[in-house]
């Protein structure tokens, strides 16, 4: 089969390599019919974070069940499902808790940018989309940003606590900031004030619910945030994981308020974290690692039914051999994220 592979900071190539077969009772092998560049896999693309050259790469598969273990129970051979970005038994305690992410028996894709991928726990990671829809390429597109995205902006909204007429900020116009809007707005949210550099993608923030937009940095976008909400929200979604992202989320959080913190940490250890500002003002941190797959069903249901719909994330659609472009779009701030259909 061919696999996207990082061969070094830059460089992504395209490589023949080894299809998976079913070799254990619980694994699956699914052939890969849509996947996407994710934005943290730019944090080794520019060398950013430490990735071994001649690994395969992506992680947010979609396709179709080519075959099973003789213990999988939850889909058989020829049935649409995709998977969150880690793989979970859904057996242990912390998949009961619907914390998935730190599953005991998990683990990491191997390369979903490929034509297939190896599903070591198939039961607790595949998540069937019905018959109806399993050849609606609409509705699958729709579905795909589940797989990520869509479901670490939920969770950063879940984190911070938003409800029903509550004002949020969300700091990112990243796919996941952007997908944070609409989740904000999906759980009741009244004002939503979305945080960025762009204005194309602020634009789209818009769209998706956001009732204001802030497109500046560092003490002026506090400053702006802060007059728009009257000195602060009580619910801020931070969706960079930069050191100055944090820093902006604390400081237009409101006394009592809480931070729902999804972004992957980059540059937070070395700068440091204002703890005395939360301490001060009593704010919540909450967040981390997305377990995505704890919302997948709810949010898939929104999307099969018509009132969630985050697929205009995806502003570029590449094959295979076009994945290395992909990461260059993305990397120059191009495209917002990029759809592989290899």
């Amino acid at each position: 089969m061919r696999a996207a592979v990082f061969h070094g900071p830059g460089e992504i190539g395209i490589e023949e390599r080894p299809t998976p077969e079913v070799d254990g009772p619980r694994e699956a092998v699914v052939r890969v019919t849509h996947t996407a560049v994710c934005g943290s896999d730019l944090w080794f693309y520019r060398g950013d974070s430490e990735r071994d050259p001649g690994s395969r790469v992506g992680h947010e598969p979609m396709g179709v069940v080519e075959a099973v273990g003789p213990a999988v129970r939850s889909v058989d051979p020829g049935d649409r499902v995709f998977a969150p970005f880690v793989i979970s038994c859904g057996r242990c305690e912390f998949c009961r808790k619907g914390l998935h992410t730190s599953c005991v028996n998990g683990d990491s894709w191997t390369g979903a940018q490929a034509e297939y991928v190896h599903v070591s726990e198939a039961d607790g990671t595949l998540v069937r989309v019905p018959d109806r829809y399993a050849d609606d390429e609409s509705a699958l597109e729709s579905l795909l940003p589940l797989t990520d995205v869509m479901g670490t902006g939920h969770h950063a909204a879940v984190s911070a606590g938003v409800g029903e007429g509550d004002t949020a900020v969300v700091i990112g116009d990243g796919a996941v900031g952007l997908c944070a809007v609409l989740a904000a707005r999906r759980l009741g949210a009244e004002r939503i004030v979305a945080v960025g550099h762009h204005e194309d993608r602020l634009e789209q923030a818009v769209s998706f619910g956001a009732t204001e937009t802030v497109a500046k940095r560092g003490e002026a976008a506090v400053e702006r945030v802060q007059e728009l909400t009257y000195g602060g929200a009580t619910h801020v979604l931070e969706c960079v994981g930069a050191a100055s992202a944090m820093d902006t989320a604390i400081a237009v959080c409101r006394p009592g308020g809480t931070v729902g913190y999804v972004g992957v940490p980059h540059g937070v250890t070395d700068e440091g974290l204002d703890v005395l500002s939360l301490f001060s003002d009593n704010i919540t941190l909450r967040g981390g690692v997305a377990p995505v797959r704890a919302y997948a069903e709810e949010l898939m249901d929104d999307v099969l039914a018509g009132t969630l719909d985050p697929s205009p994330v995806f502003t570029k659609t590449v094959d295979l051999d076009g994945v290395p472009a992909g990461y260059r779009a993305m990397d120059e701030r191009e495209d917002v994220k990029v759809m592989i259909k290899p």
